[in-house]
């Protein structure tokens, strides 16, 4: 097991009726305006809206209301909503939804203190200060509730970029399970999907690290069990928390502790494709991309490949696991081939060449235009 450092921040508020303390808990955090960045209206439909404007209120905290992120959020939107907050005079960004709109309010809380938000994509210009940034979960998925990342789309250039700084930390993050009851059902199979990807992208290069290793089959076990149950009963509260928690805890360190590297490049040609189509969500995405993915990638660390079969799936082999692991895609829904996205064969060098436009792609191998290509050939 490797040395590491861990320290997470963000201070979790969990369990049922939990939105109505956002108020308390942003008066605690010293804020007294904030910028409220939400989607497009889902939280109007299910209660959310009401019950956090109205404890804000209690509290006495101002709010200045941002609507309009996306899946696949954009760059643009982002740059405007830095503007609000500048003119607004906020010294608080309250992300009311899920990752898309978790990660615009990181963007937003670094872009208020450098002179171009851009700069800190594209050339990596170091974020040192944000305003705090604090979380109502409305979908479990990217894990953005408690990482210090944040993925943005520059609509010009198609491409994703990424950024990432320990102010970015979310203060706290208010996970209410019982407000995922309403969810369509595909919202809740792409989480998980991308919650399972998130978890394989360090598991798969891991090797004597027992603790984490078993954390990490736990985790992806009970994303598996939980879909499974709440298939059966969308309303099923303990099934909506397990998967709730075992959402958050896949990316806030945890489950990489002691691993010395990751390989994210099965989420970095997800994110190519979806650059390319924002329709795309990214657990729909990773739903064709990581058994391709896998297949192609299977020899490169064959022993943890096949404790992740064994241990995960009950499966014998790894191409077992494999297909144990989309026949499970397909019984929850989830798209099986490219075409089911909409993306054609002409495609493919045009994701495989923006999936390596910021460098090498790959850990446990690294992976050309060519190998990107060829991994997604048998999946058009």
């Amino acid at each position: 097991m490797h040395s590491f450092e861990f320290c997470n921040p963000t201070r979790v508020i969990f369990g049922r009726g939990t939105v109505q303390q956002v108020g308390l808990a942003v008066a605690r955090e010293g804020a007294h305006k904030v910028l409220l960045i939400a989607g497009g209206g889902s939280i109007r439909e299910n209660g959310v809206y009401q019950a956090v404007t109205q404890s804000l209120s209690v509290s006495g905290i101002n709010v200045v209301e941002a609507w309009g992120v996306r899946p696949n959020p954009e760059l643009a939107l982002a740059q405007q909503l830095v503007q609000i907050a500048r003119e607004q005079q906020v010294d608080g960004v309250l992300a009311v939804g899920g990752g898309s709109v978790i990660d615009t309010a990181k963007c937003v809380a670094a872009g208020v203190y450098v002179d171009n938000l851009w700069s800190c994509f594209e050339k990596r210009c170091p974020i040192d200060k944000a305003l705090p940034v604090f979380v109502v979960l409305t979908i479990s998925a990217s894990g953005s509730e408690m990482d210090s990342w944040a993925v943005l789309t520059e609509s010009e250039q198609r491409r994703k970029w990424s950024i990432s700084s320990p102010v970015l930390y979310p203060r706290f993050a208010i996970v209410d399970p019982s407000v995922q009851t309403s969810l369509p059902w595909r919202q809740t199979v792409n989480g998980a999907i991308g919650v399972l990807s998130h978890i394989m992208a360090t598991y798969l290069v891991g090797s004597f690290e027992e603790t984490t290793l078993v954390l990490d089959e736990g985790l992806m076990r009970t994303v598996i069990k939980m879909v499974d149950q709440l298939q059966a009963d969308h309303a099923d509260y303990g099934a909506r928390a397990n998967l709730a928690w075992a959402a958050t805890l896949a990316m806030n360190g945890l489950s990489a502790a002691g691993i010395e590297d990751s390989d994210w490049s099965a989420s970095s040609i997800e994110s190519a494709m979806s650059a390319l189509h924002p329709e795309v969500a990214h657990g729909a995405g990773m739903a064709v991309i990581l058994p391709a993915w896998m297949t192609y990638q299977r020899e490169n660390n064959p022993g943890q490949f096949q404790r992740w079969a064994r241990t995960v799936w009950g499966a014998g082999t790894v191409e077992e696991g494999i297909t144990a692991m989309k026949t499970a895609f397909q019984r929850w829904g989830a798209p099986s081939t490219l075409g089911d996205l909409g993306i054609a064969a002409g495609e493919l060098r045009d994701i495989a060449f923006n999936a390596l436009s910021e460098g090498p792609l790959g850990k446990l191998r690294i992976l050309t235009a060519r190998d990107v290509v060829e991994l997604l050939k048998p999946v058009l």
